[in-house]
């Protein structure tokens, strides 16, 4: 353990505790306090934030797209990769004060898999039981970082299921070739095998101090947290109108759209859900084709007011900012999770 300096978080004016061999997005998750963030491994940008007092910082290593030279220059830093060496305080520029006040504390654990089922030719449902600690307690929207077995190295998947008392966790997975845990889940695990976890992370959580129309567009395993939400507010009979866009390939790649239609009739204000199918091939389809943020553009006009949740691969993610900027959608009130790759290619959240 290295020596412990505070961090002190403005505006919201909050200070931890930060050990020198901790990163400072770390050091907070584990004291309860939620800082906005998606991969944590220097890719995505999502934590990034200003130093306002302070220089002695160490970093791990990231992406110069995440933290180009010139914003580390003038003050910016990556709350995933920086380790405080002194007191600080930072301007968190990127930030939801309702988020970081309700965090809940990171626990380790580990669970037995229940199914490991194909849905698509490359995406598979993992259920997985809770054997210990008791519980892990999760807001619908977060992810869990698994261990993957012989090794140090872990994937964060985005939960798929609500919260509930059995201790199940569900997850839709892509397999990428040469994916460490891709290969490990599509390849070698088995039904009874267990494996060792941490949660909860991810700040892709619904705002519920807020009653406007939402937009969710997806792709991929960007289903995920997606369902994750939609499930949680027909549980709960949310009432705010949904329109759910979801981005693949051909009609093979799309999964889960008996449920999402049933979801529809649960819901109070009903769902409207868009599946758009990049690369028809021809074979029979009367639905949307295209890029789903082409396909969001051509259905939606003003969307002033409207709360916006992105999920899937940074390219998808970063196109559908942009439109939904463009037709009058406020950045702070896009959720967005970037599902950055993470050495070999890899789906993460």
């Amino acid at each position: 353990m290295g020596d412990k300096h505070v961090v002190r978080f403005e505006p919201v004016g909050i200070e931890i505790e930060v050990d020198e061999d901790t990163n400072i997005l770390r050091a907070a998750a584990e004291q309860g306090v939620q800082l906005m963030h998606g991969c944590k491994e220097g890719q995505c940008s999502a934590c990034k934030s200003f130093v306002l007092e302070g220089e002695d910082i160490e970093y791990d290593s990231y992406s110069t797209f995440a933290l180009p030279d010139y914003e580390k220059e003038e003050g910016q830093t990556l709350l995933c990769r920086a380790h405080a060496y002194e007191d600080l305080v930072i301007e968190l520029t990127n930030y939801d004060e309702e988020v970081i006040r309700s965090g809940l504390p990171l626990k380790r654990g580990v669970v037995e898999v229940v199914e490991n089922n194909e849905v698509t030719r490359d995406m598979r449902h993992l259920v997985v039981k809770l054997v210990e600690p008791e519980e892990i307690k999760f807001f619908p929207g977060q992810y869990v970082d698994f261990v993957i077995p012989g090794t140090e190295e872990t994937r964060s998947f985005s939960l798929a299921n609500t919260p509930n008392r059995d201790g199940l966790m569900e997850f839709v997975i892509k397999i990428y070739p040469g994916g460490l845990f891709g290969e490990f889940l599509a390849q070698k695990v088995q039904i009874g095998d267990q494996l060792n976890i941490e949660a909860p992370f991810g700040t892709f959580t619904l705002r519920e101090n807020r009653y406007s129309d939402l937009v969710f567009v997806g792709g991929g395993a960007g289903m995920a947290p997606v369902l994750s939400l939609l499930r949680s507010m027909a549980e709960r009979g949310v009432e705010r109108n949904a329109r759910f866009y979801y981005g693949a390939r051909t009609a093979d790649d799309l999964c889960f759209s008996d449920e999402i239609a049933a979801l529809a009739g649960k819901l109070p204000k009903g769902l409207t859900y868009v599946p758009a199918l990049s690369e028809p091939d021809g074979a029979p389809w009367d639905g949307e084709t295209g890029f789903v943020t082409d396909v969001v553009k051509a259905k939606e006009s003003g969307l002033e007011g409207v709360d916006a949740y992105v999920c899937g691969p940074p390219p998808m993610v970063d196109a559908a900012i942009a439109t939904l900027t463009a037709l009058g959608v406020r950045e702070e009130n896009i959720f967005y999770d970037k599902f950055t790759t993470t050495g070999e290619q890899e789906d993460g959240s």
